[in-house]
Parts: C-alpha cells; structure tokens; sequence
C-alpha cells in the first residue's frame, strides 16, 4: 500500500480528531493561548499564535491540491517541488503531491538562488509551491527555470505576479480523492544530498521506502493514538519527516514548533502535552544550560506526560544525555542513524533499553540489514573498522540522473555503502569512527567543504585552503578555514573574516586559521593532518570565533 493510504484511513477512522497543530511562540502576546482552527483561506497575512487541523482537513487539503496539480495538467511521475519553512500546510501539500501520483521534492530552504535553479534542472521539476520567504530568491532565476507553475503559500497580497496563491486555488478543487492508481513500487520522492564534490544529488524514493519508514518509527518508538510529537526540524529534511510518519501511522497528533529557544519548546510540551520530542544536539545543549544559569523553572510547565526524548542528525557526547537524565531522570532516551539514501532516520538506532549503551549509534533498525566491510567488501570481525552498509527496501531506488554515481554506492546486491567507518563491539552495538567524506555536521545540518574552498580561493591573496571540521561539544562540529596566503602577500585574519562574510551564515568558517596546506604526491589535500594539526584546540593567535 501506498502511503497516502495512511492518511485516507486517519481521515475515515478520526475525521475530527486533531491532526496537526502550528504553533508560533514568537506571536504569542502573553500566556492566555489564544487559537483559531485552520481554514483554507486565511484572513490575513498575520500568523496567528495557534492553528489546528483535523485528519479530515488534512486529507481534504490534500486531496484538493493533488485535483488541483492535475487539472495543469501534471502526470504521474512529474515533479513538484516544495520551497517553504515549517508550517501547518506542509505536510497536506506534500501528500497532495502523491496523491496526483506525482513525485514530492522538497527543497532545502537555506539553499541560494542558484542552488534552487541548480537543483530544479537537476530533478527536472515542472511546478513549485514556495512561500514569502523566497520570492526573491525566484524572481533572481525566473528566466533561468524551467517550472511551468507556481503556487504561493503566504496571504493574497502578497502573491507574486509569476505565481497563483495556493489556499485561493485549492479552493474551487474537488476534495474527492484523485482517480489516481498508485503502488509501492512506484516512485514517490526526491531528496537532495551532496557526494564529495559538494554538488547536491537527487536521491530517489520510491514509495515502499516511505511506508518502510512509517513502520521502522512507530516500531522504535511505540507511538500510540495517545501520544502526541513535537516536530521542530525543517520538515524538507528526512529526519523530522520520517520522525513524525510514526504518527501518521499511529493516527496521533504532531505538533509543529516554529521556533527553538528553550523556553519555546518546554512552554509548548507543557501546554500540547507533548509526549515525544526530538532534539538536535544543541537544542538540546540549551534546554540544560538554561535549567541549569536559573533561567527556566521546571515547576512551572506541565512535563510529567513528556515520555521519550530522542536524537539525530549528528553524534551525540555521552557526557549529554548524563546531563540530560540527570534533569529530566524519567525520560527514555534513544538516538538514530540513517541517510537521506536510506530514508532518514532509523537504519540503526540505539534503542530505548540500551542507555547504557550511550555513544554507540545502536543496532540494526526494525527490518533494516547492517554490516560492517573492509576494502575488499568482506565482512570484518568484532572491534575491527570498516565501511557501514545498509540493505532493505528503505534504502533509495537510485541517485536520479546520476548511474555513475549511483553504481559508486550501490550493490548488485542491494547494499548501500554509506562512506560512514565503524566498528561493532561483542554485544553487537555499532560505533562511528569516522567519514570517508569531508561532509561536516555542525547542528544536524550538512556543509561540504568544497563550496566554502571554492569561494575562499576567489579572494586574489589566496594561495590555498582546506576547510575541515573541528569538534565542538553544543555543535557536534564547527567549520575551521586553513589559508595559505600567496607568497610576497600578507593577510590578518579579520581581513579573511571580512571577506567570508558574503558567504550565507551557516556557511561562514567560525575558525580562520593562516597556516600553509599539506598535500600528498598526488596534490590532494590531506585533510587527515590538518585535523591532526588543529582538532586539539591549538588555536592561540591565528585564530577568530564568532
């Protein structure tokens, strides 16, 4: 069965119980929550504090875009992107998307415009539903793209001339379910990721991959009717969604934070009697630290329903969750593993049994297959490093476009080679030891490395440079640029500071070191040695943080 049939069946069984709820902390104008109910067409362009859906709404919503996108005219397997921030049409818009038998591709909404034009050709999209953050990021490339339509999510008034307003169409669409056949083994979403060269690639889905990780979710954390998830990752990432499709799949209530201070997040499990929530690191980092100065009274929110606190995204310091279950001691605590190839979250996890197990990433997820393998693609023995491997029908169809690629990581087997190094000690419980990529994690989000070099070595003093990640206890890691400056030139590290600012933020190096780059008789960078080199913390004066 298909996903989308998840939702039919909400829709039938608990039409007017609670779906999801939007929460917007920073519109709250004191604690006396004041909340409308969802409607297809908002009065204003003001988001209110509180906004709540229905199964029933959810599906109609659902069903009314995906008759929408076929009346222009998208076919089965087209391509229908989504460009907003966390919001309470999300998620309809996404599952109107395959219910129109078409491919959802969501997009990372810290991409620049020329990332969104790169990525649009890449997965050949032909319609884009964007919200206000991003009109003029689209109005920079509009000529460049290719997309026949576009949808804005945002007030009527504020509706861009390239674009028709998404909640005024959906309108005058029939809320019946499309008259469209679809099957597990049919494609159903692309998600995009980067290989070594820091260009993005689009991962394909097909839709068994996404039932799979309903069930894999549901199983790991024992989602019931009753319970209720706090989702607050970007909903284009596959690990907030495939999180909240355990309830989906359980039929519960999700609850979408717009907003992560941490007072934010306890006012909102207090008063939504949040049960399960998942943190990033330094989410979670924070929470403690403001217990901790004084600043946050637990006494005063309503947390005795708060059940599980899980962790993604990045690995995870031991010395955190001791903190954690030193504050919040009856909570379980599990912590997963996964790719956007294999559908997010969840190939590995810890399990809620296993704390005693913290800094391992855990064991094989429900019906996912792992294994460990050298060079050669033998298996290796207990405590020696080799390459994760993934196999079971969460793992994605292919890179789309790309079967150079796609052969690079995939077996003729089924095997997804992960470029992750790890280690299984005898209880069987996985350790990560390193990345053969230079990917770096800081906060869950992925930088690559390439794209930051490639923009420092336009500066006309730079001979050369080598980004890398160094460890930081709240980020997991924090970007560090190495620059050689160009005999006879000089240089201050403010100035290379200065210059980097024209990078967006998540991007800009937090450490600027000026040192020379090593590179091997092959003249690639070796990354090893400068992480040697500088992942002490030897930064005295070459040296800015921001």
């Amino acid at each position: 069965m298909p996903i989308t049939d998840f939702l039919e069946r909400n829709s039938r069984l608990y039409p007017n119980e609670v779906s999801l709820v939007e929460v917007n902390p920073a519109n709250q104008p004191d604690h006396n929550v004041s909340w409308r109910e969802y409607s297809l067409i908002e009065a204003s362009g003001t988001e209110p504090y509180r906004r709540e859906m229905t199964w029933r709404q959810f599906d109609v919503a659902a069903n009314r875009f995906a008759n929408l996108l076929l009346t222009r005219g998208v076919k089965k397997g087209d391509k229908v992107a989504i460009l907003m921030m966390n919001c309470i049409d999300w998620l309809p818009i996404y599952f109107g998307i395959l219910k129109a038998g078409a491919l959802a591709v969501p997009m990372n909404f810290r991409f620049s415009a020329e990332e969104i034009e790169y990525c649009a050709d890449l997965a050949d999209i032909s319609v884009l539903v964007f919200g206000p953050e991003f009109t003029d990021r689209l109005e920079n490339i509009l000529p460049k793209l290719k997309i026949r339509d576009y949808f804005f999510v945002g007030s009527m008034s504020e509706t861009p001339a390239f674009a028709d307003n998404y909640k005024e169409m959906i309108t005058y669409c029939s809320s019946g379910v499309p008259a469209v056949e679809i099957t597990d083994e049919d494609d159903g979403a692309i998600y995009f990721s980067s290989g070594t060269t820091g260009f993005p690639k689009a991962i394909l889905h097909r839709h068994k991959a996404l039932v799979m990780s309903c069930q894999v979710e549901q199983n790991h954390h024992s989602q019931s009717r009753d319970d209720v998830f706090l989702c607050i990752p970007p909903l284009y990432h596959t690990g907030a969604k495939m999180h909240w499709f355990g309830s989906l799949l359980s039929g519960s209530k999700a609850v979408i934070l717009k907003g992560i201070k941490p007072e934010w997040i306890l006012q909102t499990v207090s008063d939504e009697k949040a049960s399960i929530v998942w943190l990033l690191v330094p989410w979670a980092q924070d929470i403690l630290d403001a217990v901790e100065r004084g600043d946050i009274d637990l006494s005063k929110y309503r947390l005795s329903q708060w059940r599980l606190m899980h962790i993604g995204a990045q690995p995870v310091p031991p010395s955190l969750i001791k903190r954690w279950k030193e504050v919040f001691p009856n909570h379980e605590y599990d912590t997963n593993y996964g790719l956007s190839e294999s559908i997010g979250p969840g190939a590995v996890h810890l399990g809620v049994e296993n704390i005693h197990k913290v800094g391992a990433i855990g064991i094989p997820g429900y019906k996912w297959e792992v294994k460990i393998v050298d060079e050669a693609g033998d298996t290796v023995t207990p405590g020696e490093v080799g390459e994760l491997c993934l196999r079971g029908d969460g793992v994605m169809k292919c890179y789309y476009k790309n079967p150079v690629a796609t052969q690079e990581v995939l077996t003729a087997d089924g095997w997804l080679l992960t470029g992750d190094m790890a280690k299984q000690d005898e209880d069987g419980f996985i350790y990560l030891v390193d990345r053969k990529k230079d990917v770096i994690i800081t906060g869950g989000e992925n930088i690559y490395p390439v794209q930051i070099e490639d923009f420092i070595r336009t500066n006309d003093k730079v001979s050369d440079v080598g980004v890398i990640g160094l460890p930081d206890e709240r980020l997991g890691e924090i970007t560090a640029a190495i620059i050689q400056v160009k005999e006879g030139m000089s240089a201050t590290v403010e100035e290379m500071d200065e210059f980097c600012m024209a990078l967006p933020r998540y991007k800009r190096p937090k450490k600027i070191i000026l040192a020379e780059i090593p590179r091997n008789a092959t003249g690639k960078i070796q990354k090893n040695a400068l992480r040697e080199q500088y992942g002490a913390s030897r930064l005295v004066e070459a040296t800015t943080t921001k």
